[in-house]
């Protein structure tokens, strides 16, 4: 992931990355659905910000349009802003540091380290997206990618604190530890699909020297490092252009997710979606489909607690944004260059989030 050869690049201090050349003399192409998003957004939020008493009064679903692109812009903006700086900041981090922290792939001891390094990020989904693809490209396994994916999207301090309030601390503690379940289990089905040739492994892995030793490794990176603005300048640069090939199904996704509120109210999750089979199966579509930020998540998901009295589907509705939520799957997808590895985190996810929702409604009826 580098910028095109117009220029030279100064040397990354990075000495696990490789780099590669992005231009081979062809010249780079105009990316439509990132732009083109893009300026739906900024029409959307600044229509919201400068016309909406006008809107309203001429039409509705257009001024409901541009109110959700402002609520959600205005939810994930710190989660995007915060996972751009870490992108830049991991692309200088060389990949032995990664692994040393992550531990061994294939083992439990390597997901569990990975679901508590999503856990310690307090990103929104958008964000922690940003920061996961960025370290399956560091070296992280692509078990070890999907369970830090799963567990982390809503399970930070500050989302956790909201749903304290919101339907109380046991039942969020209960949420909590099926979430780092099913990213147990599916991290751990991952890497057993690893080993035996049924799915890639990553070929950005690095083994550890022998001894390797990671602290005074980063003592010694760091005495001989300078930082300053030109430094930071250019981690903010990087960050910002390998982030481009998440942002673009980001920004389509919030403009998708704006125009189906437009059309379906939030609200009428506590009349339809009740504790049963198929008020489970609904939740996860409708999740699936309206994509929310995970801050604007947390709410709805009360509301179905509360209102619809189907504490599962509120676990439900949480986990599709990790398990089915179309901005992650080709996310996975453009990382990877595989469908198959990207549609692997639905098909082994769905099921288990479907039967432990089932099972929480049971027990709380």
């Amino acid at each position: 992931m580098s910028s095109c050869c117009s220029s030279p690049e100064p040397e990354s201090p990075d000495p696990g990355n490789d780099g590669a050349s992005c231009c081979g003399g062809s010249k780079k192409r105009f990316d439509w659905l990132l732009w083109g998003s893009l300026i739906f957004v900024l029409l959307g939020y600044f229509g919201h910000l400068l016309f909406a008493e006008v809107m309203v009064g001429t039409s509705a679903q257009l001024a409901h349009f541009c109110r959700g692109v402002f609520e959600l812009l205005n939810k994930m903006w710190w989660g995007l802003a915060l996972g751009i700086l870490a992108v830049g900041l991991l692309g200088w981090v060389p990949r032995e540091w990664v692994a040393a922290v992550l531990g061994k792939p294939g083992t439990i001891t390597g997901i569990m380290r990975a679901i508590c390094a999503g856990l310690i990020l307090d990103l929104c989904n958008h964000g922690i997206l940003l920061v996961a693809m960025k370290l399956y490209e560091r070296g992280a396994s692509f078990g070890q990618t999907l369970a830090f994916l799963i567990a982390s999207p809503w399970n930070s301090l500050s989302l956790t604190l909201v749903l304290f309030a919101l339907i109380g601390v046991k039942l969020t503690l209960v949420f909590i530890l099926l979430s780092a379940l099913i990213a147990i289990v599916t991290g751990l089905l991952v890497e057993m699909m690893v080993k035996a040739g049924r799915l890639p492994a990553n070929p950005n892995a690095a083994e550890l020297p022998e001894g390797f030793q990671l602290w005074p490794e980063m003592k010694a990176t760091f005495k001989q490092s300078r930082i300053n603005h030109i430094l930071l300048g250019q981690m903010l640069k990087a960050g910002l252009s390998e982030s481009q090939m998440i942002l673009r199904w980001i920004f389509f996704g919030t403009v998708l997710a704006a125009a189906i509120r437009a059309m379906v109210p939030a609200d009428v999750f506590g009349d339809w979606f009740g504790p049963t089979w198929i008020g489970v199966l609904l939740t996860l579509v409708a999740a699936t489909v309206i994509e929310v930020c995970s801050e604007g998540s947390s709410p709805i998901a009360a509301d179905l607690v509360t209102r619809a009295n189907a504490p599962g589907n509120g676990f439900a509705f949480l986990m599709a944004g990790a398990a089915t939520d179309y901005t992650e799957i080709m996310a996975l997808k453009e990382t990877t260059r595989s469908w198959k590895m990207s549609l692997i985190l639905p098909m082994l996810t769905l099921p288990q989030v479907v039967v432990i929702a089932w099972m929480v409604n049971r027990l709380a009826g």
